[in-house]
C-alpha cells in the first residue's frame, strides 16, 4: 500500500474545525473521507502544539546556495563569462563562512540555466554540402572533414569550461 500525500493545511484545519464544532472522529473521517487514525493525528498535533501545519516541508538536506547565493553566482558569471567552475567556485568562496564544492557550483549552475556551450555554436560541425560521398570514400575516413564557419564565432578547445551561456 502507497503512501498518500500530506495534507493540505485547509485540510488540517478542516479536521481541526469539524472536531472543536463537537463531531466524532468516525464522523470527521466519513465526512472528510480521511481515515480516523488520520483525522485523531492531526487533532491531537493541533491540540499538544495549537499549529496545523505539516512539519514536512522542513525536512531534507538544506540548500547551500541560497537565493542571495545564487545572485551572486549569477553576478560573478555575468563578470567573467569565460571563467571556469574552479575559478567561479574559488571566487564565490572567498569571504564565506560556508564554502561549496565545485559540484555544487556545478549543479547551481544547472538549475540557473547556464550551459558549458558557447552561444552559436553548433554541437556538431556541418559537413561541407559540396562535398560528395566518393570524395569521402575515397579519402579513406567515414566521416567529412569538418570546414570552418566564417559565421561561427570562434571557440577556444583548450579550455574545459569555457564560456558559460544561458
Amino acid at each position: 500500500m502507497g503512501k498518500k500525500s500530506d495534507l493540505s493545511e485547509f485540510d488540517r484545519g478542516l479536521v481541526v474545525g469539524a472536531r472543536r464544532a463537537g463531531l466524532s472522529v468516525s464522523a470527521v473521517a466519513n465526512l472528510l473521507g480521511y481515515s480516523r487514525t488520520t483525522v485523531s493525528r492531526v487533532f491531537r498535533e493541533w491540540s499538544e502544539k495549537r499549529v496545523v501545519s505539516s512539519a514536512r516541508q522542513s525536512c531534507g538536506r538544506k540548500c547551500l546556495v541560497d537565493d542571495r547565493g545564487q545572485r551572486r553566482l549569477d553576478r560573478l558569471i555575468q563578470g567573467d563569462r569565460e571563467a571556469t567552475v574552479a575559478e567561479l567556485t574559488a571566487r564565490y568562496n572567498d569571504g564565506q563562512q560556508k564554502t561549496i564544492s565545485e559540484r555544487t557550483t556545478r549543479r547551481t549552475l544547472k538549475r540557473l540555466g547556464y550551459s558549458k556551450t558557447p552561444l552559436g555554436a553548433p554541437p556538431n560541425p556541418p559537413s561541407d554540402p559540396g562535398q560528395s560521398a566518393e570524395t569521402t570514400a575515397s579519402s579513406g575516413s567515414t566521416q567529412p572533414e569538418p570546414t570552418p564557419r566564417t559565421d561561427a564565432p570562434k571557440v577556444d578547445h583548450k579550455r574545459k569550461d569555457k564560456g558559460w551561456q544561458v
